[in-house]
């Protein structure tokens, strides 16, 4: 007897988009399959991290572990790169919305990262017209028409290679039951793309490519590898032809990631430098202690020890097992009818590639076309060839990685968190998952950094600058305030139109809890308007 799989759309309502094909009876059983298979062995990686979250609470510490020290010590190598992943030089990330990706193609950068994570607000719509329009791009089909200015939009003949982020392990997608419980998120984003599009690929020599996010730990690493074998037995494709990107985006990882690597030798292709994800790790990771409280967003750059040192051991990880170090995204993008300021962008961009390029990454990542070539110019200045590999930094220290970075804690800064988190958890809310705010992108990741570093500050009732000792009433008071400055911002008829009161209020109650959630989407999650819709069998 088969389990039933169910999908959350509403009984009486049409879906609200044309593709239906990639919820065929097909995918929804082979998503069901995988659910079934390692569905529960997942929950199980989970309980783990709250367990190690725990021992981190009562003032315990990441370290690297003395039972895999012999894959630190020992000789082995990945998996040949394939020819497409030979130079990564620029990688251009977002979402997966057609004219985004039609753009994010045609860009010149070497490889464009759909995401289903960080950039996008997980909206059955936005969720499967993303797959549709992935199948439509594998296939060279992929075209846009501008309502407004009539303008076309098709692929070239020669686009950028695709790689595809699913969301994280932590996530369920409500929209999809099987045996009476949500499919994980992950599951339901790789199940369908890789079932969509996985042979298409292999046959046109191009992939297929993942990009793992998240990873806490060398067990999930091996959790991946398990259901990508598992997928290539089931659509008959060779071992190892599912090639991974793993992100470094928490600190537990980061004292694992030769076990990691090791773990998808097979099929892994790079680690990624996720810093945004890597600062707000840092701060849950040691949230209890209080001698790890942070400065000011802005304070907290690439040049801050701790971030450094995170920088070096990633790329002499990488290039010892003949891995691509990928660097992270700056979050300057250009600002339209302000040309100083889009002067400055480009200005900190470039410092922050060359950076990455001296320090010995392969590639990069931007956030908006306009940045490819500014990324391009940097690393072809510095790296001729088609990666540096032979650069071997030396080793990196427990400590270095565990340094607490030095400087100031501000009003400013306490504004800064509350303006930006309120208004992408708004834009989130309304479907939108990246949206650039006073000059810089933000995605779940800088979002995720101003709740727990509000969270961090009030707990441990940090001295701000010119402010004194934060407490709840001031808190709530510069959360009124807040509001105030975005309804004069972006007027009143938008801000009574938007779900600004409604961000506000969740913000505030996350960050007044005596213990965090450990994901902000956690809680937005409830809040998105599709996900309470009855569910309706389907198979």
């Amino acid at each position: 007897m088969h389990a039933k799989v169910s999908l959350g759309i509403r009984e009486r309502d049409p879906l609200p988009f044309q593709s239906p094909e990639m919820l065929s009876a097909e995918a929804l059983a082979f998503v069901r399959t995988l659910t079934l298979r390692f569905g529960r062995n997942l929950k199980a990686l989970l309980a783990r991290r709250e367990t190690a979250q725990a021992g981190f609470d009562r003032g315990e510490q990441p370290d690297f572990l003395p039972e895999t020290a012999h894959i630190r010590q020992g000789e082995w190598s990945v998996a040949a790169l394939p020819p497409a992943l030979l130079d990564r030089r620029v990688e251009l990330t977002g979402p997966p919305e057609r004219k985004m990706l039609i753009n994010a193609l045609n860009s010149g950068a070497r490889v464009y990262m759909a995401d289903f994570e960080d950039s996008l607000a997980p909206t059955l719509e936005n969720l499967v017209t993303g797959q549709q329009n992935l199948y439509l791009a594998v296939r060279g089909q992929l075209s846009h028409q501008d309502p407004e200015s009539g303008r076309l939009y098709l692929l070239d003949d020669r686009v950028a290679t695709l790689m595809v982020r699913p969301r994280g392990l932590h996530l369920q997608e409500s929209h999809l039951e099987v045996a009476g419980q949500p499919v994980p998120a992950c599951l339901f984003d790789v199940g369908l793309f890789l079932f969509h599009n996985a042979r298409e690929l292999f046959a046109r020599g191009c992939g297929p490519y993942l990009y793992l996010p998240k990873l806490e730990h060398h067990l999930e690493a091996r959790w991946w590898n398990l259901v990508l074998e598992a997928i290539e037995h089931e659509l008959g494709l060779p071992f190892g032809c599912i090639r991974t990107t793993m992100l470094i985006e928490t600190l537990p990882a980061a004292f694992q990631m030769e076990e990691m690597l090791h773990e998808q030798r097979n099929r892994a292709t790079g680690l990624n430098l996720g810093r945004w994800d890597y600062i707000f790790s840092f701060i849950k990771t040691l949230r209890a202690d209080p001698g790890a409280v942070l400065p000011d967003r802005a304070a907290v750059h690439m040049e801050q020890p701790f971030l450094r040192a995170y920088a070096q051991l990633l790329v002499r990880t990488c290039h010892r097992r003949g891995a691509s170090a990928l660097g992270g995204m700056s979050a300057f993008v250009p600002q339209k009818g302000d040309p100083e300021g889009t002067a400055r962008a480009l200005a900190q961009v470039r410092a922050d590639k060359a950076r990455e390029v001296r320090d010995g990454c392969d590639g990069t990542w931007v956030a908006h076309p306009a940045l490819v070539p500014v990324a391009r110019e940097v690393f072809d200045a510095h790296m001729p060839a088609a990666n540096q590999l032979h650069h071997i930094p030396e080793p990196v220290t427990a400590a270095e990685l565990l340094a607490v970075p030095s400087g100031p804690r501000t009003v400013a800064g306490l504004r800064q968190n509350l303006q930006v988190g309120i208004r992408y958890l708004e834009s989130w809310l309304g479907g939108q998952g990246c949206v650039a705010l006073y000059g810089l992108m933000e995605d779940t990741a800088t979002a995720e950094i101003s709740r727990m570093q509000l969270w961090q500050w009030l707990n441990h009732g940090a001295e701000l600058d010119g402010l004194g000792r934060l407490d709840r009433a001031l808190f709530h008071g510069h959360v009124q305030d807040t509001l105030d400055r975005i309804q004069a911002e972006v007027g009143n008829e938008v801000f009574a139109a938007g779900r600004y009161l409604e961000a506000a209020d969740l913000l505030e109650t996350l960050i007044l809890l005596p213990e965090p959630p450990a994901f902000l989407t956690l809680a937005a999650y409830e809040l998105l308007g599709d996900v309470d819709a009855p569910l309706k069998e389907v198979i």
